[in-house]
């Protein structure tokens, strides 16, 4: 018996060697990685990989989002030169900040760097950790993020009864922080995590106009107002629609995107004087309820996000940019100051059209999104130059703010000098009125009002403005304009100038645990306050590694950067997200100056997407002259070149590029322009006063873009 039992046994052994075999087989070739951070020292030439798409719903489906390049020399090392040192120094000083605050306040938001203690201001949900998740990976810090991986994935965003985050900021430092993160990781838990907290967000929105309220509560979805009442921040209101856009194309759930989409249609449709949108908004009449304009605390991110969804969705929503391009133009024509004696270019709020001359430091933001804004839209040569000279007047007074001080840091509001209005200038010194006035004299010179640079002086008296409040609050803003001006100019200065701001940061701000704001930046020693802001982590120290990073690690074309500087990828949305989300292609009129008259304009039309000339043919007709009535001809359909009448317009012949359309108006002219089956659109050709009746001044007159949103035409 004990021989056959022996037998039967050893009849098993096949059969457990294969089932053995089949499970090996099975774990090694079948089941893919779902570790999906892999880490510095994966062999994939790509460092991180980035999951697929759920199923898309209708036909087809986007391509997933562009791989976080890395650092090129993370696998080996780096060439040792002036800037690599700068940009290392920067990565311990996020090290000795952050290991500081996981030791006295990581299950808490921000650290208290001079008592050594910890606060939770944010919610609770250990803000400075989610905030930096993206500074890590950036700076190659990969042992610290992988360990925040275990606590995302136990992170429920609760709330006690009683309890409410404010929507504002938790968008921009929690969801924006997440949707970053899951970008360049791929790590699946951050993206469940975002898309919960999106979620839990949403009763917000749940008011007559869709106007957010301040806060919510993550459980209960209760919502109260905060401390305007029942009024909303146009930067609350605004600065919501890049997280919950790109969360959308991720998750395919069509509320995160309709929810901030209805905002945009409200500011579209708003009626507001001159473009200046007002920074309060009745939340219940969806109505401005004052007449302040400005860049400052109650307003900069939602300029900021006018042209930075339209970046970020691929430059495919019109809606978006065209309200940028108006609001930057209300701002370089009536918020551009240049004080009295330095000639510094300010940008200031008014209220009632009537400036305060208050500069606020939040709003050294403002040249870095010019800058990106004429480096990216489909701008005349003259509007870009205009653009680029308020960007480069405005970085220089944010750092000549830095400059003067004893410390080296920059105060966080000031009064500025301003000239007094005359006669000649009875707006004072309004940056636009100047420029012009510059213009047309033959621009002596050549550098334009408030670009020339004044020197910068320890003595108060000689600045040309008095601080208002003399703290430096470790705010990025400054140096985040100066990463901008550095990678669309080229001119290393500003990195200099960061260099200059970091090293005041390390003398001034450094404590044994982390870093502190300064109470007054013109007095040394400094003395400190118990605070280190989570976008001490999250922006600054992140926009000044990449100012002294020679590799440009997050491409402008490629990645967006949220206010709170968390880059999302740009992406496309596809074409049955286009027909569920309603998004249409529209295409402007654009004008421009023929080159061989003086008097007269160029007409074609241009993608809103690509800003170039559409080749193609449409069911339209242009008629030109006094009415519809009296309304010859002006060429041919838009379907035929007009080559045939390159020498009766004054056209040369390289002049005339094979099947782009253009058509000849003359200032003051009526056009009519008819589709079939749609409404008729009437315009007058600007009239442009010039300074002299010169060809070349023709020549280089702007390109005007007439605005119709009301066109939209099928996608090319």
């Amino acid at each position: 018996m004990d021989l056959l039992k022996a037998k039967r046994v050893y009849r098993f052994i096949p059969i457990g060697a294969a089932a053995t075999l089949l499970l090996w087989a099975f774990a090694h070739f079948g089941v893919n990685d779902h570790s999906l951070y892999r880490g510095p020292h994966h062999d994939d030439r790509d460092p991180f990989f980035h999951p697929p798409h759920p199923p898309p719903p209708l036909g087809d489906w986007h391509s997933p989002p562009p791989p976080f390049a890395g650092d090129p020399h993370s696998h080996h090392e780096r060439p040792i030169t002036k800037w690599s040192k700068r940009a290392d120094a920067v990565k311990d000083a996020f090290t000795h900040a952050y290991h500081g605050y996981q030791e006295y306040a990581g299950s808490h938001d921000e650290l208290l760097p001079v008592s050594n203690g910890f606060v939770d201001n944010f919610n609770g949900w250990r803000l400075t950790l989610v905030d930096s998740l993206d500074t890590m990976l950036i700076m190659g810090l990969h042992d610290d993020f992988r360990k925040t991986i275990p606590i995302m994935a136990n992170m429920t965003f609760a709330l006690r009864e009683g309890a409410y985050a404010p929507f504002f900021e938790t968008v921009i430092r929690y969801l924006g922080g997440l949707l970053s993160a899951y970008a360049i990781s791929g790590e699946p838990i951050l993206l469940s995590r975002a898309d919960d907290l999106g979620a839990m967000l949403l009763p917000a929105f749940n008011t007559p106009h869709g106007l957010p309220m301040y806060a919510v509560n993550t459980v209960s979805g209760k919502t109260r107002t905060g401390w305007s009442g029942s009024n909303v921040l146009w930067s609350e209101a605004l600065s919501c629609q890049m997280e919950y856009k790109y969360l959308a194309h991720l998750t395919g759930r069509r509320e995160y995107f309709d929810k901030v989409e209805q905002i945009m249609g409200l500011m579209n449709a708003a009626h507001v004087t001159d473009s200046q949108f007002p920074t309060k908004w009745d939340i219940s009449t969806g109505r401005p309820l004052n007449k302040q304009f400005s860049v400052g605390a109650f307003a900069d991110s939602a300029h900021e996000y006018l042209l930075k969804q339209w970046l970020l969705t691929g430059k495919s929503e019109s809606k978006a940019r065209d309200l940028y391009l108006r609001d930057a133009d209300a701002i370089i024509k009536n918020l551009l100051y240049i004080t009295r004696n330095r000639h510094l270019l300010y940008v200031t709020d008014t209220v009632n059209s009537k400036p305060s001359h208050t500069f606020e430091h939040l709003s050294c933001f403002l040249p870095g999104l010019l800058a990106l804004g004429a480096h990216t839209l489909p701008l005349s040569d003259r509007d870009r130059e205009l653009h680029q000279w308020a960007a480069q007047g405005l970085a220089y007074t944010c750092w000549i703010t830095y400059a003067d001080q004893a410390t080296g840091l920059g105060p966080d509001e000031m009064h500025m000098t301003h000239m007094p209005a005359d006669d000649a200038h009875p707006n004072g010194g309004r940056w636009f009125d100047l420029v012009e006035e510059w213009e047309q004299t033959g621009r002596p010179g050549g550098v334009p009002p408030g670009l020339a640079e004044a020197p910068p002086t320890r003595r108060s008296s000689e600045r040309d403005y008095s601080a208002m409040k003399t703290a430096y609050l470790l705010r990025p803003e400054t140096v985040e304009s100066f990463y901008i001006m550095w990678r669309t100019t080229g001119d290393e200065v500003w990195r200099e100038r960061g260099w200059s701001v970091f090293q005041a940061i390390e003398q001034h701000a450094k404590t044994t645990a982390g870093y502190a704001s300064v109470f007054n930046v013109d007095k040394t020693p400094a003395s400190l306050k118990d605070e280190m802001p989570s976008f001490f982590t999250a922006e600054t120290l992140k926009y000044l590694y990449l100012l002294f990073r020679d590799e440009e690690l997050i491409p402008l074309d490629k990645w967006v950067f949220n206010t709170e500087a968390h880059p999302l990828p740009v992406f496309e949305w596809a074409e049955w997200e286009k027909e569920r989300y309603n998004i249409t292609t529209s295409y402007l009129i654009r004008l421009f100056p023929d080159s061989f008259s003086d008097r007269e304009y160029c007409m074609d039309f241009v993608d809103s997407t690509t800003g170039q000339p559409v080749n193609r043919p449409f069911d339209f007709q242009l008629v030109a002259g006094a009415g519809e009535t009296d309304a010859p001809w002006l060429g041919l359909p838009l379907a035929m070149p007009v080559v045939p009448i390159e020498y009766k317009f004054g056209y040369k012949p390289e002049d005339i590029l094979p099947g782009k359309e253009k058509y000849i108006l003359r200032d003051g002219q009526q056009c009519v322009l008819t589709r079939p089956g749609k409404p008729t659109i009437r315009f007058t050709v600007p009239i442009r006063e010039r300074a002299d009746s010169t060809r070349a001044v023709a020549a280089a007159e702007p390109t005007i873009y007439l605005d119709f949103p009301k066109i939209q035409l099928p996608p090319l």
